[in-house]
């Protein structure tokens, strides 16, 4: 019998935004099997046994119950500890890969979704066990289970034999199963959010008449900017709120209840909660701080609290946050506690702080930048950034999501979401926390190299995500992207009225990778028609100080209808009391008679009041402007870059072949049952044969214990060797003498045995290895991110890597398209061109290698650390190879395989 597979106990969010509790069921459950049985009508009865059946005997429960989760595997569906669903498989015989599979839903509980969850986490289980196909016998009346199978995404084969059809499915993932389950994800999140941030009533639970309380606040602005709504203030010692009937307790209000803002004393969030539950409430915003940010028993309550939450189906904002606001004019909930409302607009924002939160919504509404919904996430104990991206996803309010983070929940579906979102709608980011590094000690180059910085800038490179370091630049870039195209390439035309900021935006622009390209002639002829003698038509075009609204309407249209430039930066510096009003007013019909795709921004120095008269009429067509030439170069190259990632092939993702992939398994299988949980550095037999597994060229190699081994070993190979110990201590060996190259002949070997294995105290064997002549060194490694998982890193090998750091990181896997531009990354890439005469590398062969190392990564997620340094690039056509490595794996825990970090719309059940 197989263990119990606990890392099935998860909370699942269905189709209709509920939540339900599944995981695999036991012998205790006898009772709620029986009691399930019962809530089944006769003919989900019939549909299920194939006959009518009015009840359960005590040994076909004892069948149903008792399982050994690996031939026979079933997992339940619980709503409010009752069970509403069941699925199960049975393999049909021994040593198939094949198993019969059945479902049964509650009949109040169908349609909800709860056979397709069950369905796509049995069949992520049967995977993970060795199975290989689902067959299912389905009665042709029972259209909701078909239903159910065809829209899975697998590959469906379907027979009927004596009025019983016989379905057939393989349970390996394909682009379609993997794409019906991220739209199920995405509509079930949407649905479980809309009474967030539609809801049709409100209660706030402490709502107080004093003003300068949280709750007196927060009540105030909801009320005074119009929610459309009933709004209920629940408060047990006063009668009325703000002149509104206030209700002891939330069970007390006679109308349904469709969110409940709980801004109590933290001793009280609980009862409170318990209250929400038995009235029905569908969402809840805890407001309320003293949970796990203080540790301790806090955290404990905040664990019981979600626990809670979760079980009853409610969705849970907080603890500890500021609310959320939604400025659609349906609904203009002004849920939080901040003393501003900003204006509407289409940017979404969602911060883990609830102070920079107050502070973020008044940079908005001072600079007027218009805002869609925003979320104070606080603890995120339940609602996280990733449900919110899939809430904005399709949110017709919402043109670009911004960000500010502290630290990721789970950051391989923040990956896989923002891959998917960013395609269509910017992602802008403040990470905070940039200056820490890692603090566990590093025993490998790559493990130096890392630190949570590191992978958080990969993994926004490679999910598009624009990462900024302030909240200025952050509403710098979202100003840009929410109001104008992305666009279409680098090139910038500046209009100018003074020759100093132009010369500083040209700078700036450069500095940032984009390019002012040289203006036509007849462009540049065009242009000098509108303007006095004295001024300049090249890029950028000054109009000198005398330039008024008509020169700069003029050589703004023009560079705009040229196709010469995607971009056009106008920047006016004040020489009127008028003037900043008037070019405004002129960009502004510039921008409203323009049809076409290229970008307007303009820089208004020392005048803000421009900024009203660029607003547009016509939503989200307001140009947007700067103080300073460098913040508009710096929002309009990032920019420039989220174009050229959405029009970047993805790529394909790094995979060993199935005769790799075994081989690889067949050699981590048998080692991992005799390594301790740590992990260990493995010897360098077993790095060998992973490598050759995996299909990268290593030198011949042997390990020797004497002298006279040594002699014999290198006299076989017929040429030059290199002499490695093996030691313990010896980590990187070069740094201790641990390594001789190049040794030829008896008296040379003899020596080199001699001195590796005295500049250690702990020898353990000498490795003597076929010497590699020439090539570019380089170093291709993967340490294990706990938050992240595999970090893959390249960069110039050797002994000076981690002084010289000219290294690229990327979450695994990649893709191939990842391999290339890693390579590119690097300053060394040159060297790899032929800089300076030096002979051109293997480039292909090189990406092959980084490629190849993914996949081993894939197949072998035991492995927490590797290096391969040097790896020698040679000529082209000629090839790379590992000259040595190191390895490092760890028996792999149920939840840390891949396909287990990252459940659709599923969160581990809280362990209180």
């Amino acid at each position: 019998m197989a263990e119990y597979p606990s890392e099935y106990e998860l909370d699942a969010v269905l189709r209709d935004g509920g939540v339900v509790r599944i995981r695999p069921i036991k012998p205790e459950d006898s009772d709620l099997i029986v009691r399930f049985f019962e809530t089944l009508g006769p003919e989900s009865r019939y549909f299920r046994f194939f006959k009518l059946k009015k009840s359960l005997d005590p040994e076909e429960v004892r069948y149903f119950t008792n399982v050994d989760y690996e031939d026979r595997m079933a997992l339940i569906a619980l709503h409010e500890d009752e069970m509403v669903g069941i699925a199960s498989y049975d393999i049909e015989g021994d040593d198939s890969e094949d198993a019969e599979v059945a479902f049964a839903v509650a009949d109040a509980h169908q349609g909800r979704g709860i056979g397709t969850k069950l369905l796509q986490l049995l069949t992520n289980r049967a995977r993970s066990t060795g199975l290989n196909r689902f067959r299912a016998y389905v009665l042709p009346e029972n259209r909701q289970m078909m239903r159910v199978f065809r829209n899975s995404g697998y590959e469906l084969t379907r027979t009927i034999d004596e009025g019983v059809f016989t379905v057939d499915f393989p349970v390996t993932e394909s682009e379609e199963s993997l794409s019906v389950a991220a739209e199920h994800e995405k509509r079930a999140v949407a649905a479980s959010l809309l009474p967030m941030f539609f809801p049709r009533s409100i209660a706030v639970i402490g709502a107080s008449n004093n003003a300068a309380s949280i709750g007196g606040k927060l009540f105030h602005n909801i009320l005074s900017t119009g929610f459309t709504g009933p709004l209920y203030p629940v408060n047990p010692t006063s009668r009325v709120v703000n002149s509104v009937k206030a209700y002891t307790s939330i069970t007390e209000v006679p109308d349904e209840i469709d969110l409940a803002y709980i801004v109590v004393p933290q001793r009280y969030v609980i009862d409170v909660t318990r209250e929400c539950i038995d009235k029905g409430v569908r969402g809840i915003v805890v407001i309320s701080a003293g949970f796990s940010e203080v540790g301790g028993e806090g955290a404990e309550d905040e664990r019981k609290l979600l626990d809670m939450v979760r079980s009853s189906g409610m969705r849970m904002i907080g603890p500890n946050c500021m609310g959320l606001l939604n400025t659609a004019s349906s609904v203009r909930l002004n849920g939080t506690f901040a003393p501003v409302y900003p204006p509407a607009g289409n940017v979404a924002m969602s911060s883990q702080s609830g102070a920079l939160g107050i502070a973020i919504l008044d940079y908005a509404t001072r600079n007027n930048i218009g805002i869609s919904q925003f979320v104070s996430v606080g603890n995120k104990a339940d609602v996280s950034g990733n449900d919110l991206l899939l809430a904005w996803e399709d949110d017709p309010e919402t043109d670009v999501i911004t960000l500010y983070v502290e630290s990721f929940g789970n950051p391989m579906r923040f990956s896989r979401l923002a891959r998917r979102i960013g395609r269509r709608k910017p992602i802008i980011a403040v990470k905070s926390g940039r200056s820490a590094a890692g603090s566990r000690a590093a025993s490998s180059h790559t493990g130096a190299l890392a630190s949570s910085d590191v992978a958080v800038d990969a993994l926004f490179r490679q999910a598009g995500v624009i990462r900024v370091d302030t909240i200025e630049e952050l509403f710098d870039a979202a100003s840009l992207l929410a109001n104008q195209p992305i666009p279409a390439g680098s090139r910038v035309g500046i209009v100018t009225n003074a020759g100093g900021p132009g010369i500083l935006a040209a700078d700036a622009l450069e500095a940032n990778g984009l390019e002012l390209p040289e203006l036509s002639e007849g462009l540049r002829q065009e242009i000098q028609s509108h303007l006095p003698p004295e001024a300049s038509t090249r890029n950028p075009v000054d109009l000198i100080a005398s330039g008024g609204p008509e020169q700069f309407e003029a050589a703004t249209r023009l560079l705009l209808d040229s196709g010469e430039v995607d971009s056009v930066m106008v920047i006016y510096v004040p020489v009127s009391p008028e003037g900043a009003r008037d070019v405004a007013a002129a960009l502004r019909r510039c921008q409203d008679s323009y049809g076409g795709e290229a970008t307007l921004l303009s820089v208004f120095m020392q005048a803000a009041e421009a900024s009203s008269f660029l607003a547009g009429e016509e939503p989200h067509r307001t140009i947007p402007t700067y103080t300073f030439p460098e913040a508009a170069a710096l929002a309009l190259a990032r920019a420039v870059r989220h174009g050229i990632w959405r029009q970047r092939d993805p790529g394909i993702e790094a995979r060993l072949d199935d005769h790799a992939v075994e081989e690889v398994r067949a050699i981590v299988d048998g080692l991992v049952p005799d390594i301790p949980e740590e992990g260990v550095w493995l010897e360098p037999g077993d790095v060998d044969r992973l490598l050759q597994a995996a299909g990268l060229r290593i030198p011949r190699t042997a390990t020797v214990d004497s002298a006279d081994e040594a002699v014999a070993t290198a006299e076989s190979f017929g040429g030059p060797v290199v002499l490695k110990v093996i030691s313990p201590s010896a980590l990187h060996k070069s740094d201790v003498g641990g390594v001789v190259l190049d040794v030829q002949g008896e008296e040379e070997v003899r020596e080199a045995y001699k001195s590796v294995t005295t500049a250690v105290d702990d020898p353990d064997g000498v490795l003597v290895q076929e010497f590699i002549e020439g090539g570019h060194e380089v170093l291709i490694g993967m340490t294990q991110d706990p938050n992240f998982g595999p970090l893959v890193v390249y960069g110039l090998g050797g002994v000076y890597v981690e002084l010289l750091r000219d290294v690229a990181f990327r979450i695994h896997p990649l893709t191939d398209v990842d391999a290339s531009e890693m390579v590119r990354d690097t300053k060394g890439y040159k060297l790899l061109e032929g800089y300076r005469n030096q002979p051109v590398g293997d480039v292909a062969a090189l990406e092959e290698s980084l490629l190849r190392v993914s996949g081993l990564i894939s197949a072998a997620p035991e492995l927490v650390e590797m290096d391969l340094n040097p790896v020698k690039v040679h000529e082209p056509g000629k090839g790379a190879v590992v000259v040595d490595a190191r390895m490092r794996i760890r028996p792999l825990k149920p939840t840390e395989r891949r396909e287990m970090r990252d459940l659709p719309a599923t969160e581990p059940i809280p362990q209180i």
